[in-house]
């Protein structure tokens, strides 16, 4: 069965210092996999991506995991994925992902995370995609990247438009619901932005 869409999420393979983290990818996995859907993910096994991945699956979904042979030998791979791609290059597994995805989105997470948000959004910027990009700032973790982002747009190195192309929120279900919406998917639960 053809999932309802396929949404590829950029976090943390760490838990992070605050439980509610946790919480927050949960509840990403649970949102994805009550609503007929698809997670892209990275393929590891740790912190929130793990949580996450395990949600979606605990909640019905599919879990596409894409991961390096590098970080499989260092045993960080989930291997009760819907799917598990094992690839030779970062560029391989993030090109992959991308392929794989109606639409992106980034949760708190480290340099890895910022790295492949910044991709994704400059790729979107650049025309090599027009799918949805979104940003999670729940509980004000990306307040200062944020403010850093005006701060780049107000000195001329970037234009409101390239801030545009972004969409953000502080909560998990209208947010995913505006992503999926905007990529021109359906969730099968027709009250989709609930839960």
């Amino acid at each position: 069965m053809n999932p309802a869409f396929s949404l590829c999420v950029y976090c943390g393979s760490r838990p992070g210092s605050d439980p509610s983290y946790v919480d927050l990818a949960r509840a990403v996995g649970v949102w994805i996999g009550s609503h007929g859907g698809q997670l892209v993910y990275g393929g590891g096994n740790n912190g929130l991506m793990g949580r996450m991945a395990d949600a979606t699956l605990e909640a019905g979904g599919r879990v596409v995991g894409i991961i390096p042979q590098a970080l499989v030998d260092r045993e960080w791979a989930k291997r009760d994925c819907t799917e598990l791609h094992v690839v030779d290059t970062m560029h391989a597994r993030k090109r992959m992902m991308a392929e794989r995805a109606d639409c992106f989105l980034a949760l708190p997470g480290g340099i890895g995370t910022f790295e492949e948000f910044f991709e994704t959004w400059t790729w979107r910027q650049l025309g090599y995609h027009d799918k949805p990009v979104g940003l999670l700032n729940a509980g004000g973790y990306y307040d200062a990247l944020l403010a850093f982002l005006e701060h780049g747009v107000s000195q001329g190195f970037m234009g409101q438009a390239q801030m545009k192309l972004l969409t953000v929120g502080t909560e998990v279900a209208p947010l995913l619901a505006q992503l999926v919406e905007a990529a021109g998917r359906s969730p099968q639960n027709p009250d989709f932005t609930q839960i």
